[in-house]
């Protein structure tokens, strides 16, 4: 017999006491999100449990495991709201439709793709990335470096790499078999009157018939195949390692380098937001920079014109990053070691803010020139650099024109070399005949 207050039922009716429900709901609970199914421990009632009574009734620990199941529940059920993939990280992103781009930003400062929840990925596709990924991990490249770089054993087909020394080799044990690194004939059969230690006149006169020639061509392909992916992922890599060491000194900017560089130069924090803004494009400058190698890797070989296009816009993408890194980063230290107030530091705070704009506009419109396939490549596999350069300048003709007025003054922002042709300083996209208004970086050549 128990008190009324010491029963509780669900919409069903069928009572039970606190403690069996507090004992049921633990048990339901423990096992996992099934609870959020939970029905009246009457076996042949089906009423639900709502979270009403998990409140009311529950334990604490109880309570919050099943908060955090109901906030999953409602997570992934929901296609609109996704879990931010970084590390450690307990936020959820909500997604604008229409926003017109797959990149979304979580609170906790990680940019990743709505779609395939890599990290943002622009101008790459996600099916690109995911082969990409793929590629670094996959056990592939290992067997086409065991295939350039090494040769089966004769007798037990193991394969050997062999760095130095000469051309008699002796298998480990316990084959032990020793042969012709060349000709990987016996090396019984061999010794001076082959060519001794260093050559082998069996392998030559082999090569000469033809002998070799499709395991060679194997190899060789193989070698070149390596070669070009080394290529393209140690810049892809390198990049990824300044963005990392980027990221360090953005964070370093703003706890502890604004507030001094704001008492050297007796200016406050608020005036100084430009060099943030650097560090934040420098940033994002070379997660775009990173990707644009996974793109050249996997843009077709017989596309000469465009792949000439593209490692001609990643030159110059390059180029003018490495630009204003190098002004973020070593220009600005000297204002950071300095005793007092410069009398050139407005003028650094131009310069830094004149190559971020430049920078983050060359860098827009280069992700949509790669998104849109580089479609100022002709069909006759010419590519007009007027028209690259409108494509990739953006702005209406006003903004040109008005920005030109005010760059006119600027006699640092061009130059002329001897023969005579106009050369852009912050875009290097010049080589026109006249001065005018580069369209690639907006100041006048």
């Amino acid at each position: 017999m128990y008190p009324c207050d010491m029963m509780r039922s669900a919409a069903c009716g069928h009572p039970f006491c606190v403690t069996c429900w507090q004992g049921y709901m633990s048990s339901s609970i423990n096992d996992g999100p099934g609870c959020l199914m939970l029905r009246c421990p009457d076996p042949s009632c089906c009423a639900a449990v709502g979270q009403d009574m998990i409140n009311a009734l529950a334990l604490r620990e109880d309570k919050d495991k099943y908060k955090r199941y109901f906030l999953r529940s409602f997570i992934e059920d929901n296609r609109k709201t996704k879990w931010c993939p970084a590390p450690g990280c307990e936020f959820a992103v909500d997604f604008i439709v229409g926003s017109g781009s797959y990149d979304v930003n979580c609170r906790c400062s990680y940019s990743f793709c709505w779609n395939c929840t890599e990290e943002a990925h622009r101008p790459v596709d996600c099916g690109t990335v995911a082969k990409w990924i793929l590629k670094n991990s996959a056990e592939s490249e290992n067997m086409n470096w065991i295939l350039a770089n090494s040769k089966p054993c004769p007798k037990c087909k193991r394969p050997i790499e062999k760095n130095q020394g000469c051309m008699h080799i002796t298998c480990t044990p316990p084959c032990k078999y020793e042969f012709c690194w060349l000709c990987l004939g016996a090396w019984s059969d061999h010794g001076e009157r082959t060519g001794g230690f260093y050559a082998c006149n069996r392998y030559e006169a082999a090569k000469q018939e033809g002998v070799y020639d499709e395991a060679e061509k194997r190899r060789e392909m193989a070698k070149n195949s390596l070669e070009r992916y080394t290529h393209y992922y140690e810049r892809w890599a390198t990049n990824q390692s300044s963005r990392q060491k980027a990221l360090a000194d953005l964070s370093q900017m703003q706890a502890v380098h604004l507030e001094k560089l704001s008492d050297i130069q007796s200016q406050p924090e608020s005036q100084l937001k430009f060099i943030i803004e650097a560090w934040l494009q420098i940033v994002e400058c070379r997660r775009v920079l990173k990707w644009t190698y996974a793109y050249g890797f996997y843009l077709p070989e017989h596309e000469q014109a465009k792949r000439q296009f593209f490692e001609y816009l990643q030159g110059e993408a390059e180029s003018g990053l490495e630009r204003l890194h190098q002004c973020a980063e070593k220009e600005l230290q000297g204002y950071l070691n300095a005793e007092g107030p410069s009398k050139d530091f407005n003028e650094f705070r131009t310069k830094l803010a004149g190559l971020t704009s430049v920078t983050r506009n060359y860098f827009e419109n280069l992700v949509r020139a790669l998104e849109n396939g580089l479609s100022d490549v002709d069909s006759h596999g010419a590519c007009s650099r007027a028209a690259s350069s409108k494509s990739l300048g953006g702005g209406s003709s006003k903004a040109r024109g008005t920005r030109g007025k005010a760059a006119a003054s600027k006699s640092s922002s061009s130059r002329m070399d001897d023969s005579g042709h106009w050369s852009c300083e912050y875009c290097t996209f010049g080589n026109v005949k006249s001065a005018t208004i580069c369209q690639m970086c907006q100041q006048r050549h």
